[in-house]
């Protein structure tokens, strides 16, 4: 299956070391969680290849999906493949892991865990400051994806996390109207006060301006990068499993898209490269 439109390369370059910090691997040879809403085609490590081969990445950050829930076997297993030199990992656990696993989890390369609240998966809001605190002295970050509402709804949570949160896909803000909801203040505050990451990921999730442009979705992600670009990662969320019935996106445009963001190449290359080394510890 061909999970993104078009052949050509992009118009863009990218430096040596640029990192996709958010992508998937799929694999039917392990079993899907009984709940799991999203049950994708395999999208398997030599597709992906087949991707950074067209877009240029050498570094990668393998995101568990919901798919699986908590059994992180498929992500521990394509990070050995991968290997450590070039791939990270964010797992998905809950309340019940016990240390050796985590600790084990960061032998393989994670380094952080994820909250999937859309859909709703194997974890709730109720796990997030417990599980917090037993990964800060590993170095791990919160990954969150969850709808705008939820995340406003639960602001005390994020404002004092004793670990970096990072918000996917631009923090999930709905269009019309992305700039003016209370999420998008939030979220730009934690970034600003140096506590959050943005991924610059995932532009067509709310977009109502759709593509090739996204252009309500890339004025978000501009707003964001301008007031800490330090702060920001890219990522294509390759295979977009959400977007089988709308048609997946052209990935390589998808890559130009941060050239509008973040015009200034030596700025889009920290954003690439600088950024990612930092928060997952790459060499």
């Amino acid at each position: 299956m061909k999970y993104s439109l078009g052949e050509d390369s992009p118009a863009s370059s990218v430096p040596s070391k640029a990192t996709d910090c958010h992508h998937h691997i799929f694999d039917s040879r392990y079993p899907t969680a009984p709940d799991a809403v999203l049950r994708p085609n395999d999208a398997l490590i030599s597709d992906y290849r087949e991707l950074q081969r067209r877009i240029g990445t050498s570094r990668n950050v393998i995101i568990q999906p919901s798919t699986y829930g908590v059994d992180n076997r498929l992500l521990v297993e394509s990070l050995g493949i991968f290997g450590m030199d070039t791939a990270r990992g964010v797992a998905v656990v809950n309340s019940s892991v016990a240390d050796v696993e985590l600790r084990a989890l960061h032998g393989a390369g994670v380094r952080g865990i994820r909250f999937n609240l859309a859909p709703p998966g194997a974890t709730t809001l109720a796990m997030v400051r417990p599980l917090a605190t037993r990964i800060a002295s590993m170095g791990w970050h919160i990954q969150i994806n969850a709808p705008a509402e939820v995340l406003w709804a639960t602001k005390s949570l994020w404002d004092n996390l004793p670990v970096p949160i990072v918000f996917d896909h631009l923090g999930r803000v709905p269009q019309p109207g992305a700039i003016d909801h209370p999420t998008f203040a939030m979220i730009r505050e934690l970034v600003q006060r140096g506590k959050g990451y943005v991924k610059l990921s995932g532009f067509y999730n709310e977009s109502r301006t759709g593509p090739p442009t996204y252009a309500d979705s890339v004025r978000v992600a501009s707003i964001y990068a301008n007031d800490a670009p330090e702060r920001m990662l890219w990522g294509s969320d390759w295979p977009h499993p959400t977007e089988e019935a709308k048609g997946y996106p052209d990935d390589a445009n998808l890559l130009d898209l941060l050239s509008t963001v973040v015009p200034n190449e030596t700025i889009r290359n920290g954003i690439l490269v600088d950024n990612p080394a930092k928060l997952y510890e790459f060499d």
